[in-house]
């Protein structure tokens, strides 16, 4: 017996296909930082087959990146130019992780470093006090400097946490809805800003109407909106508004969580023929839970409307402090988020302590193979404290620094974030894989250049020996445990 289920689980190593050239990059607890790996044919048996189709293919890739807050160009303002180029050329060149997708606030956010508005004067309806004055001395020179670094170009997404307290029926910035009154105004801002974000050679890709429109329980910047009052804005107000005026940005709705907020938000705002022509498609965040990635929710999202799309604008290791020059933190089951002290008692089961760089790895593959185009993280700079920022709710960057003795620590999620921004190129085609074991986490893609991108994620505490198939043609590999790998194949 112990002969046939060896025979069974391990005879088609013997199958007679081709080997494949190929470059592995590895990042791992046990210390590689995206480095390149050697692999050679193995006898030794695999316990994990991966299989790649590529003729098979999916949705097409927007990219992976971060966000560029208040909260980080301030930072980068008090770091020595040596070290600030550092960090913008670890994000943004072809040597670092080639960030081709990103976010930005419209308006002051939980992330910037006080309140403020584009249009401050109460009662301007016609805009004339608008004016992008209060980014000119941190986010356009980072976004600038970005730009000047990336030799591909990236997107920008901006998002609005909140309209002019004087446009909102609690005249305050956290909570409240947009008066009706204004959603003229309103969109006329959009517009505004877009043309001087323009103006400053700095064109935004998109928006999204609102972030988080739930809500936050009004802990910092906020406004609230229904389905059908964003369907109602976007209808009548924003997406007539950016057509008048030549304003070619997507328009992505919802902005907040997967999971049942998201399916009542798609099956209210995918399925109204009037919204379809101003929307591009969906944008979500991870917060819901630390473990789950909610694939039905993605996929029931797609299927509302297979010719929009999906986009994650945001997700963060929120509700700690950054552990700083400690690498092996990052790979330990020890970090808690929001709903470790207040989630629901019956929602706490999706908050567990948790692994960083596993969330991280997790949720990026689990998007990708349900649809979803895009992963962006949120800031991509911020200080040993986790801020700064006027809300108080510290968090975590892939990039942490300490001003004051002019440090940068690239902590693990950087690298893994890697893994999945300098391979996986703008305009990919995600393919079919299947792991027939189920033992390691994988999603593939092939890039524009013809090049295979096949991403596979080790969390148990074992390396694992796999054989990668792609198109007949194979490979034996060992992963380390608690890694991931990024195989590129050039055919």
């Amino acid at each position: 017996m112990c002969i046939m289920v060896f025979l069974l689980l391990f005879g088609c190593n013997k199958k007679k296909t081709k080997e494949m050239a190929i470059t592995v990059y590895q990042t791992s607890a046990a210390g590689d930082n995206l480095k390149q790996i050697t692999t050679s044919a193995s006898n030794e048996a695999w316990a994990e087959e991966i299989v790649v189709n590529t003729g098979e293919t999916f949705q097409t890739i927007t990219g992976f990146g971060g966000a560029f807050t208040e909260s980080s160009a301030t930072l980068l303002n008090q770091l020595s130019a040596e070290k600030r180029n550092q960090i913008m050329e670890a994000y943004f060149s072809s040597e670092g992780a080639q960030y081709s997708l990103t976010r930005t606030h419209m308006n002051s956010c939980d992330f910037s470093i006080d309140h403020y508005s584009y249009a401050p004067i109460a009662g301007d309806t016609a805009l004339e006090s608008f004016s992008i004055a209060e980014d000119t001395a941190d986010l356009i020179p980072m976004i600038k400097q970005a730009q000047a670094i990336s030799s591909e170009g990236f997107k920008i997404v901006a998002s609005p946490w909140t309209a002019p307290i004087w446009m909102k029926d609690n005249k305050t910035w956290n909570g409240g809805k947009l008066e009706k009154k204004y959603y003229g105004t309103w969109a006329k801002f959009f517009s505004k800003y877009a043309q001087a974000y323009s103006e400053e050679g700095i064109d935004i890709w998109g928006f999204t109407v609102e972030n988080e429109p739930l809500g936050n329980d009004a802990n910092w910047e906020s406004m609230h909106f229904t389905p059908q009052e964003t369907a109602d804005f976007v209808k009548h107000h924003l997406g007539p508004q950016l057509k008048e005026d030549s304003i070619d940005a997507k328009i992505l709705v919802y902005d907040q969580n997967r999971g049942k907020e998201l399916d009542e938000w798609a099956s209210v705002l995918l399925t109204d023929s009037s919204l379809a022509p101003y929307i591009y498609g969906t944008a979500v965040h991870w917060y819901t839970s630390t473990i789950d990635w909610y694939p039905e929710s993605l996929t029931s999202t797609h299927n509302y409307a297979p010719n929009k799309h999906i986009i994650h604008t945001e997700g963060c290791i929120d509700a700690e402090v950054p552990h700083w020059k400690d690498d092996a933190w990052y790979w330990s089951k020890e970090a808690t988020d929001w709903g470790w002290d207040w989630a629901k008692e019956e929602d706490k089961k999706d908050h567990p302590k948790y692994v960083p760089c596993y969330r991280y790895a997790r949720d990026i593959i689990g998007c990708m193979n349900n649809w979803v185009e895009g992963w962006i993280d949120w800031n991509m700079v911020l200080d040993q404290n986790g801020g700064p920022n006027l809300a108080s709710n510290w968090c975590i960057a892939p990039v942490i620094v300490n001003t004051t003795s002019d440090e940068v620590y690239f902590t693990p999620l950087y690298y893994v974030l890697s893994h999945f921004s300098k391979f996986i190129r703008p305009e990919a085609l995600r393919t079919q894989i299947e792991t027939k074991q189920g033992l390691l986490m994988a999603t593939a893609a092939k890039n524009k250049d013809g090049s295979d991108v096949v991403i596979v994620f080790n969390e148990s505490d074992s390396p694992i020996r796999y054989n990668l198939i792609i198109d007949k043609k194979q490979q034996s590999i060992l992963i380390d445990k608690n890694a991931i790998q990024t195989i590129v194949v050039n055919q």
